[in-house]
Order: C-alpha cells, then sequence, then structure tokens
C-alpha cells in the first residue's frame, strides 16, 4: 500500500470509522462506532447488532470450506446477498446514531471467511467492498488478511492491536481472550511491540453451536445450560487435545471447519454439549504455556462470556481470575467490529495491521484494499 502524502497530518487527525464483523459464529453482522487516531486513542462511540435469520445462515453454512467461489453463481449471489446486509446495518446504523457524531470517514468491511488456509496461502472473506463504498457514499476498507498470508503469517488473528490499544492502563501481563467460533488470545506484556503474543488457541463456540443446533434445533447453549446438565466425556476430550495443533507453538490459526463432528453420534445432546464446552477450556488453558509469563488475569470476550458454564470450566482450569471484559467498561459483542473499524483506519494510515507477535508474519506488515464510493 502506498502511503498518502499527508500521512504525518492524517496521523494527528481523529478519525470516525465504522467497523462491521460477520464472524464465524455466524449468528450476525456487528457494526461499531471508533473514534481514533489510528494509534492509542480508541473511543467506541455506538454499536448496533443484527441477526441473520436461520434462512441465510443456512446458505453462509453451504460456502464453509469451499475454496473455490470465483465464478461461481450460488456463491457470487450469497456475497451480493451478505453485502446487501451489510448496506442495511450501514444505513440503519447512520439512523442509530444521526446527530451524535459528525461524518463518517471510512468502513472497516471484514466480510465473512469461508475458507482459512495460510500454510497453503490462501484466506477467503466474501463481500464486495467496492458495492458497500458505491452504496453508502463511503470509503471502504475491506480483505484485511489477505497481505499478510503472502507476507507469510497467519492472516489471524487481526484484533490484538485493538486489544492492547484498550488495554493501555491495565496491570501486566494480562490475557484477552475472544471466543466466537474459533477461540484466540492476546498476551499483552507491556507497550513495546515486542510484549505481544496472539494466536488461535483451539475451537471456540462453532463445533459447539453446530451440535446444539443439530441436535436441539437451537442456534446455541444459552448460559450454557443444557452443558450444564451433561456428563463430560474426558476420553474424547483427551484424544482430542492430542492433535498437533495444541503442541505446535505461536503463531497458528484455526480455520472454522478444523475442529468438527467431534463427538460421536448417540450422545446425548447434553453430553455432547458439556463435552465440547469443556474442550473449549482445555484448549484455552493449553494455551498458558506458550505465554512468556502467566497473565495476572484473563478478561473473555465473545459470545463464549455468556456461557456461564464455559466461564466457570475457565476459572476452574486456568487457577487466575477470568471476567468478562463488559467488566472494563468494553463491549463484549462490538469489540471485534470495533477492531475493524480501527484497523481500517491504521490501514488508510498505512500503518501495520499485524506484527510477528501476532501472526507471526517476517516483520509488520499493513493491508487491506481501500474503495473510493
Amino acid at each position: 500500500m502506498v502511503l498518502p502524502e499527508n500521512v504525518d497530518v492524517m496521523k494527528s487527525k481523529l478519525f470516525r470509522a465504522i467497523g462491521l464483523m460477520s464472524g464465524t459464529s455466524i449468528d450476525g453482522i456487528d457494526a461499531a462506532l471508533v473514534e481514533t487516531d489510528g494509534l492509542g486513542h480508541v473511543r467506541p462511540l455506538a454499536f448496533m447488532p443484527y441477526s441473520y435469520d436461520h434462512a441465510f445462515r443456512v446458505k453462509l453454512r453451504q460456502l464453509f470450506g469451499r475454496k473455490e467461489t470465483a465464478n461461481n453463481s450460488e456463491a457470487t449471489a450469497i456475497e451480493r446477498e451478505l453485502t446487501e446486509l451489510h448496506v442495511e446495518i450501514v444505513r440503519k446504523f447512520m439512523e442509530q446514531i444521526n446527530g451524535k457524531v459528525g461524518p463518517i470517514d471510512v468502513i472497516g468491511f471484514h466480510g465473512q471467511t469461508i475458507w482459512h488456509q495460510p500454510k497453503d496461502g490462501v484466506t477467503i472473506q466474501i463481500g464486495d467492498g467496492a458495492m458497500l463504498a458505491k452504496a453508502t457514499g463511503i470509503p471502504v476498507v475491506n480483505d484485511f488478511r489477505s497481505a499478510d498470508v503472502k507476507a507469510g503469517g497467519q492472516g489471524a488473528p487481526l484484533v490484538p492491536l485493538y486489544h492492547r490499544a484498550l488495554a493501555a492502563d491495565l496491570p501486566k501481563p494480562v490475557a484477552i481472550l475472544n471466543v466466537g467460533g474459533v477461540s484466540n488470545v492476546t498476551w499483552i506484556g507491556g507497550d513495546s511491540d515486542k510484549d505481544i503474543l496472539a494466536f488461535d488457541v483451539g475451537p471456540g463456540n462453532a463445533p459447539l453451536d453446530d451440535w446444539v443446533l443439530h441436535h436441539t434445533g437451537q442456534a446455541f447453549d444459552e448460559y450454557g445450560v443444557l452443558a450444564a446438565s451433561g456428563r463430560i466425556h474426558f476420553d474424547i476430550i483427551d484424544k482430542i487435545m492430542t492433535d498437533p495443533f495444541f503442541a505446535k507453538k505461536p503463531p497458528k490459526s484455526l480455520d472454522r471447519g478444523t475442529f468438527k463432528n467431534l463427538i460421536p453420534e448417540g450422545f446425548s445432546a447434553a453430553d455432547g454439549a458439556a463435552t465440547l464446552t469443556k474442550l473449549i477450556a482445555y484448549g484455552v488453558a493449553n494455551s498458558i504455556k506458550f505465554m512468556p509469563q502467566k497473565p495476572l488475569r484473563m478478561y473473555v470476550a465473545g459470545g463464549g462470556r455468556l456461557n456461564n458454564t464455559l466461564m466457570r470450566c475457565m476459572t476452574d482450569l486456568l487457577d487466575m481470575p477470568v471476567h468478562s471484559v463488559d467488566d472494563l467498561g468494553w463491549s463484549g459483542d462490538g469489540l471485534e467490529a470495533e477492531a475493524f473499524a480501527y484497523l481500517a483506519v491504521r490501514s488508510c494510515l498505512g500503518l501495520p495491521l499485524s506484527m510477528p507477535g501476532t501472526t507471526g508474519v517476517p516483520e509488520p506488515v499493513t493491508g487491506g484494499r481501500i474503495h473510493k464510493p
């Protein structure tokens, strides 16, 4: 990316950016508004969630694990519908914040990850950035991960630099865990670029949600009630934990479908949910051995923080305080959307979106594609 000629002036500017996130849990789109300079100043201003209906979730699921989407009429139609939904939420969000802030400078549009295999040099997020920019009249940044993967990084996780900005005043070392479809953690030991480490730690809600949907028809295990009523099958967990992924040192990342069909058919819905919930906690506990120092505390974002059974499992296994990021006054639901607003500004400024400690890329690298209206 070529830096703007007036980049020094731009770095002193406070941008108002919207971030749009559709995660691997495929529950919907989160929209967040952030004021930031792309550096240490971050001020979340507004948040709005939008839930997908069941029919669209089914369509998205059909694309997962399908690398070949170019010139595929079905994939093109779903990508267009996805983009149209993002246009709709931007318009609704703008109505919600109307009069509260000034003009919006940029939109960070993550899109929907349908294939992520960095070892093969491939990461695919669908979503038409040019269409979104034209429809909203606001510059759009999308395709955040490709430059990192092309440079030899994992392309994930990308939220850690936003975690670091938010956690500037927290006692260190501290860990920020996101439990979405996949679980990933950011370890922050200090203020320098050498004091940050981030990586995917194991499955998150994806296999649990899939199990619950298949066996109960519900989209997820609300508050972990189903898991709390089941019996944990530790033999299955022990077997899964022998997967080479858990022994591999960071950097490392997962595709949503890397861990699937983990529980044999014939298990009760409750036993499967209990076992998969405990597995998430085991993956998190396993991650501690890769951190330079044990964190003083762990703060949890994403849907997993609302699963009371999971939070108890992690507290028992980690032997450290485990809290929701909401306890810090952060938005546990909006954090990733906020992060892509922040990263969109950094992309416009030509600043790094990732670095060796966060994705394993050889040197800090920027990324994203900018689309003008």
